[in-house]
């Protein structure tokens, strides 16, 4: 049996500011607990165990084998919040554009709740995690198709570029800031967009990318892809 059916929960109390429904979540969790584990002795599987999700960096367990899209996303500061896992779960490839994780997300937005109000359960000091408005008051979390099939003239995105290599090496060295260059053109568009709705949590990336058009950010991604 998956440790995620195991509808014990952690002591009374510590869910004063629930999420939503932690015993209708476990039973959501069935949907992921072919490829997850959760609980007291969880192990990683096809995906990593998630215990303390929240506020652990994406791609972090150590000795799980990520897709190089969600190690992108931890070296780039992707943090799993309240916020960041809802949009992950109504779409993972929205928030991670070439994520191992083979699952269509969860479109009804109580089905999240009550997921997220179970992992919390699990995580270390669930009372004190803080909690955005319920789900069902967000916007849809899911990018355009029309925007990631812009394609970008990577003329103008050189020209744009002067910005982005103030901090970024162009040639791909990554002292201390993530390198961008050969960025698959999907990766860096979603991660641009990301940031523009405040899912990525850089402040000054928050700032750049809020400025730019769909049009700029994807002649950038035609830019950066070609770099050597």
């Amino acid at each position: 049996m998956a440790l995620g059916f195991i509808l014990t929960f952690p002591a009374a109390g510590v869910y004063a500011d629930e999420i939503g429904d932690p015993e209708n979540g476990a039973k959501v969790f069935r949907k992921c607990s072919a490829c997850h584990q959760i609980g007291e002795g969880a192990v990683n599987r096809v995906g990593p165990l998630l215990n303390g999700v929240f506020g652990r960096l994406a791609g972090s367990i150590e000795g799980f084998r990520y897709s190089e899209s969600m190690d992108r996303a931890g070296s780039d500061g992707l943090v799993w919040t309240r916020e960041t896992l809802d949009a992950f779960l109504e779409n993972p490839k929205s928030l991670v554009s070439r994520s191992r994780m083979n699952f269509r997300g969860l479109p009804a937005a109580e089905d999240r709740d009550d997921l997220l109000a179970y992992l919390r359960l699990f995580s270390d000091d669930p009372a004190n995690i803080p909690e955005a408005e319920p789900t069902a008051q967000a916007t849809d979390h899911g990018l355009d198709p029309e925007i990631l099939a812009l394609q970008g003239d990577p003329e103008y995105g050189e020209y744009l570029s002067t910005e982005c290599t103030t901090c970024h090496q162009v040639d791909g060295s990554n002292d201390g800031i993530p390198a961008i260059t050969q960025w698959p053109q999907e990766d860096f568009v979603i991660a641009m967009h990301a940031y523009k709705r405040k899912l990525r949590p850089h402040p000054v990336m928050q700032m750049m990318a809020g400025r730019l058009s769909d049009d700029e950010i994807a002649a950038l991604a035609e830019y950066f892809s070609r770099l050597e």
